[in-house]
């Protein structure tokens, strides 16, 4: 019996191991096979929606504003700089200004639309991207006894700034709540420079009243807070501290600051300070308000420092009941700052810093404390720093170069190039010639040099630092060019040698005889004809003064006002003198007389202006310049069709009045002679030599080891190229032989 249970169980354990096991089908070439649970697992994830981005909390972003203002007859205008960022796809609504008058919006020199809801002006911008846009505002002035004031709704942006400009010799120039950064009194102008606070209103006063008699000291109460600024340079450390200060008790008259050792006073400003002295190494601040209840004032304070070391100059207001403070520290260059702190100074993040006192800063900030002053243990604040120097990026750079180039009409060319260089390291420059040219001398700092020809252009040398004179210098070469003889008339094309030296900004003056007619300029050189006639004056006069180091190009900015092209319904003139010189800063009036709008402007520095606006009808256009009769004309006016009136200004008391009348077909023609007569003169006067071609024809006569005849009479054309880099600059024209 056991035998055959033993059998049995043996059986069934052969009978398990045989059995055979389960196998998953494969599936074909480029086919997985997943157990169902993961299949089931990846199903379900398949299935669920992806999360969509988070959209941003606002639609835009104001990240500047800046207000550029200028009193004129009783009325504040003047400009107001947006820039920001539209984050969301597609238009968006962007609220702009509230509570401002504004006259004009642009964005890119083009007129932008404003819609106006309540009182706020908004815009529709096109998104993502930043945007920067343009308004021409205006407000009123508020005048009562012997003050003037005017607000400003500053918008909600990053940071507000403004720029004033006010007629007369003001002292003090009030901005409510803001921190006035500078003031200057410049050819009877008061220049302000102030930091709002964004998204409130501003108060801007001044008074030039007489200063009233100081009030007795009495026993006072306040308390402080102390926001310095210290600049730590290689030989200076200037300290600024803004001071606010909230009267509890009393009217004090006066303030006292203890002065750190070492330091002396440069600036001192505040809204209600009349007078500052220093007295035993303690500052003493008077106000003219002493029932006010809060103050606020700037303290500049400067020393010479060699040690890279220094105590910070930590002021403090005597008296005060609670003093509190902060530090910021920013560095000239690149540096390495250690502070050793004591008397509950303690180390903060930048950031934690007051975001106004912060925009202060010009330098990188290295680093900020904030301390609470205690009796008997006063703040200190230790700080050692090690400055390093700056490392040359450019081995050589050409800040400027003034080319003149001599044309005769056998097409040969001489053309002088003169460098001004800052040489780090390069021992030589290379000039690679155009084809057919030959070098014929150089010069550096008015020494003569050989030229090495090499197998890839000649080279010349240069002088490097360390050795005499450690500056800038200047590097001259003569070169000449056989060029191709002149036919009847075709197309011409003239080259500069390519140099390995970066060229900052680039001047060419192309001389030609007069037999030959050129036109049609091209090339890769921009042509001084195409910027602003205030330009192309400053552009001939930075020729004449090549040797002078800080001559340059000024005058770019185009004049906003265009007398070519009016449009319907705008006036517009030009006032010149008996002898046919421009006027400029002439005050034009002009008056609807059956309706009685008047609308002024003043004529630009080409003596030219334009109004709009005004209805048909019979007007009255007045023009008065100091030194000279003021001038009226009358001329029947139609809305539908634009007007040109040309006034000349005859010599006399601004009290004596000349009255013109003529029809409008008469005094448009005397507009447009004038304008005629000017542009002639300007042309003549841009074409004309300067005097580095009367330099450079005395030059060939008598010092040029080859003779070459270039012409005596003719027209100068110039040209600009800024940042040229080892490539050639080239022009081409037509020209015609007479």
């Amino acid at each position: 019996m056991k035998r055959v249970i033993v059998f049995l169980l043996l059986s069934a354990v052969v009978s398990a191991q045989e059995k055979p096991r389960t196998v998953l089908p494969q599936g074909g070439p480029g086919t997985v096979t997943l157990p169902l649970a993961e299949y089931d697992l990846l199903v379900e994830r398949a299935a669920r929606k992806p999360k969509p981005p988070e959209a941003a909390p606002l639609p835009f972003v104001l990240a500047r504003s800046a207000f550029n203002l200028k009193l004129e007859n009783d009325t504040v205008s003047g400009t107001l700089g947006l820039e920001g960022e539209v984050l969301n796809k597609g238009t968006t609504k962007v609220p702009l200004a509230t509570d401002l008058t504004v006259l004009e919006a642009k964005q890119a020199d083009k007129p932008l639309p404003l819609l106006r809801e309540g009182a706020t002006h908004t815009a529709v911008l096109a998104g993502p991207g930043g945007f920067s846009l343009s308004m021409s505002v205006a407000m009123a002035i508020s005048i009562e006894a012997g003050r003037a004031s005017f607000t400003i709704p500053a918008p909600a942006t990053g940071h507000s700034l403004l720029a004033l400009d006010i007629p007369g010799n003001h002292a003090n120039i009030h901005v409510e709540p803001g921190l006035v950064t500078r003031r200057e009194t410049l050819n009877g102008h008061t220049i302000t420079e102030a930091t709002l606070q964004p998204g409130k209103s501003t108060r801007v006063w001044w008074t030039t009243r007489e200063d009233s008699a100081p009030i007795a000291q009495r026993e006072s109460r306040f308390l402080s807070e102390v926001k310095t600024l210290m600049t730590v340079g290689d030989s200076e450390v200037r300290c600024a501290a803004l001071c606010d200060l909230t009267v509890l008790q009393g009217e004090p008259a006066e303030f006292k600051i203890a002065l750190p050792a070492g330091f002396e006073v440069s600036d001192t400003s505040g809204s209600t300070l009349i007078s500052s002295e220093v007295k035993s190494d303690t500052l003493i601040l008077k106000v003219s308000e002493p029932a006010r209840r809060s103050h606020q004032f700037l303290i500049v304070l400067e020393r010479s420092s060699q040690e890279h070391k220094v105590e910070a100059p930590l002021v403090g207001l005597a008296e005060s009941q609670r003093e509190t403070g902060e530090v910021l520290i920013e560095g000239v260059g690149a540096m390495d700052l250690t502070a050793t702190e004591g008397g509950g100074v303690r180390r903060i993040d930048v950031q934690e810093a007051s975001p106004v006192f912060r925009s202060l800063a010009r330098h990188p900030l290295q680093a900020a404390f904030r301390y609470h002053r205690r009796p008997g243990d006063p703040p200190k604040l230790a700080l050692e720093w090690t400055q390093f120097p700056d490392s040359s990026v450019l081995s050589a750079i050409a800040e400027r170069a003034t080319i003149t180039t001599l044309l005769n009409v056998e097409g040969k060319t001489l053309t002088e190039v003169t460098l001004r260089i800052r040489n780090n390291a390069q021992p030589f420059m290379k000039v690679e010639l155009p084809q057919g040219a030959s070098l014929l001398s150089a010069e550096v700092e008015g020494e003569k040099v050989k030229p090495v020809l090499g197998p890839d252009g000649s080279r010349v040398p240069l002088l490097r630092t360390g050795f005499r004179p450690a500056g800038p210098y200047s590097v001259s070469f003569v070169i000449l060019s056989s060029g191709t003889a002149f036919g009847k008339s075709g197309a011409y094309e003239l080259g500069l040698p390519k140099l390995d030296v970066p060229i900052s900004l680039l001047n060419w003056e192309l001389f030609v005889p007069d037999r030959l007619e050129a036109k049609q300029f091209g090339g890769n050189a921009i042509s001084a004809s195409l910027f602003a006639s205030a330009a192309q004056a400053s552009l001939a006069g930075s020729f004449a003064e090549a040797d002078d180091e800080e001559a340059g190009v000024g005058g770019w900015e185009q004049s906003g006002v265009d007398i070519t092209s009016l449009q319907a319904g705008q006036i517009g003139g030009i006032v010149v003198d008996a002898a046919g010189s421009v006027v400029s800063g002439a005050r034009v009036t002009v008056t609807n007389a059956a309706t009685g709008a008047t609308r002024s402007t003043i004529a630009d520095s080409e003596g030219r202006w334009v109004v709009s606006g005004l209805s048909s009808g019979p007007v009255r256009v007045r023009v008065d310049a100091q030194g000279f009769k003021a001038q009226e004309r009358q001329l029947d006016f139609n809305e539908s069709r634009s007007a040109l009136v040309g006034s000349t200004l005859d010599v006399g008391m601004a009290a004596e009045t000349v009255t013109v009348t003529s029809d409008a077909g008469e005094i448009e023609r005397e507009g447009r002679r004038i304008q005629q007569e000017l542009r002639k003169n300007f042309e003549a006067r841009i074409n004309a030599p300067s005097q580095n071609v009367v330099n450079f024809q005395r030059k060939v006569a008598g010092i040029l080891p080859v003779r070459v005849d270039v012409p005596r009479a003719g027209k100068s054309y110039r040209f600009v190229r800024p940042l040229v880099l080892e490539e050639e600059t080239k022009v081409t024209f037509r020209y015609k032989l007479r």
